[in-house]
């Protein structure tokens, strides 16, 4: 059944760092990861969690926070857990499922951590699987395995807010048969919360013959952690070289910098009705983009979606490839959140705070390029910002 591993919060820190290169900008704040990681051990966690690949035989759902990395600015673990427990506690009256194992949605700074942050807060009673659906962060659901034909049903799935007790807090049960079905309707609930929630879906169990076997990337966990244990032990900062070396050593996947050590020189961010942020990033090789000889515009919907050259007419990155940030200024990835973007771009004066930037492209988990309908559900979000030209090969 492959490795069985115990996580503590140092790997906890680790999963966060390398899920902020590996997340394509989405997957929640590696500022609040970082802050969610540190309270946790203010609280006093000295304990572990084991990790696994799925057994199937143990009931399990995935567990995810749920919309707009803004509206959840300075997300905090309270938050997290408080989202969680409702959540879960929804999940379990409506199905009269116990879960015994979580599974993480996607790859990212928020996101790798809410399972691992649930089987904490259970004593030791539930697991997390090693893999997720995407192997990267992912803007909607349809993007993810757990669509394929062979999976889980997509409902019941359970929206919860973050209220200090069930009784206090508002949830809703969401049905359809299609994970697009689900991610239509849970747009207006998100918003309706706040602008995120905890999420619950997918259940795996007896009735469905475990059906989350064989739905997931394996092994993505211990490839965050793998990288940003790399990222957290450098004495100084790795080159972007290294780290896209790094990248493909431990997932197996084509890496390459795609440019290096450039500025953000203009951030333009919207938040959606269905709780989505969209922006428009300005990447230049000079800190002034007036001295600039090279820019490069990235296209994110929460996530980076394409990335275009000003000298090219054709894209320098295309979705599904993953298109992630790496700074060789501070040693760490970030993602698409305000909190985060900050460190590099000064929202308040409209320029780069000097911190350069670079952008490496990761090629597609071949599992989640050839599951049914999701590189035509990624073509689909780049036909709405303006590209329908045609899709990386696999």
């Amino acid at each position: 059944m492959g490795n069985v591993y115990f996580y503590g919060l140092t790997d906890f820190q680790a999963i966060a760092t390398g899920a902020a290169v590996l997340a394509s900008g989405g997957g929640g704040s590696y500022h609040d990861a970082c802050a969610i990681v540190q309270q946790l051990a203010d609280q006093g966690y000295t304990g572990t969690v084991q990790v696994q690949d799925y057994d199937g035989a143990t009931n399990a759902c995935v567990l995810a926070i749920m919309g707009s990395p803004d509206a959840a600015d300075n997300l905090t673990l309270t938050a997290v857990q408080n989202s969680i427990s409702n959540t879960v506690a929804v999940m379990q009256a409506y199905t009269g499922m116990q879960p015994g194992a979580f599974i993480p949605v996607e790859i990212g700074p928020i996101n790798s951590l809410v399972p691992l942050i649930g089987a904490a807060m259970s004593g030791g009673s539930v697991w997390v699987v090693n893999g997720d659906g995407a192997g990267r962060a992912v803007p909607e659901l349809p993007q993810t395995t757990f669509t394929a034909p062979t999976g889980p049903a997509p409902s019941p799935a359970v929206l919860a807010s973050d209220a200090s007790t069930l009784v206090a807090a508002e949830y809703a049960v969401l049905g359809s048969a299609t994970a697009s079905g689900i991610e239509s309707l849970a747009g207006g609930v998100v918003g309706g919360f706040g602008g995120y929630s905890g999420i619950a879906m997918w259940p795996s169990n007896a009735g469905n013959q475990f059906a989350l076997s064989g739905s997931y990337i394996p092994g993505t966990l211990e490839q965050a952690r793998q990288l940003g244990l790399q990222l957290l032990q450098a004495v100084t900062p790795l080159s972007t070289q290294a780290v896209a070396a790094g990248i493909e050593e431990i997932t197996g996947r084509t890496a390459r910098a795609v440019v290096s050590n450039f500025y953000i020189t203009s951030v333009t961010q919207s938040t959606s009705s269905a709780s989505l942020d969209s922006g428009i990033i300005r990447l230049d090789n000079a800190q002034d983009p007036a001295q600039s000889t090279e820019t490069h515009y990235l296209y994110n919907l929460n996530e980076n979606l394409i990335m275009y050259s000003a000298a090219s007419t054709t894209p320098d990155i295309i979705a599904p490839d993953s298109i992630c940030y790496y700074s060789e200024s501070t040693g760490r990835g970030f993602s698409n959140a305000s909190d985060d973007l900050a460190q590099y771009f000064d929202a308040a004066t409209g320029r780069s705070t000097g911190n350069m930037v670079s952008v490496i492209a990761v090629q597609t988990a071949p599992q989640l390029y050839n599951t049914p309908g999701v590189v035509a559900s990624f073509a689909a979000l780049l036909r709405n910002i303006g590209y329908a030209g045609g899709m990386p090969p696999a």
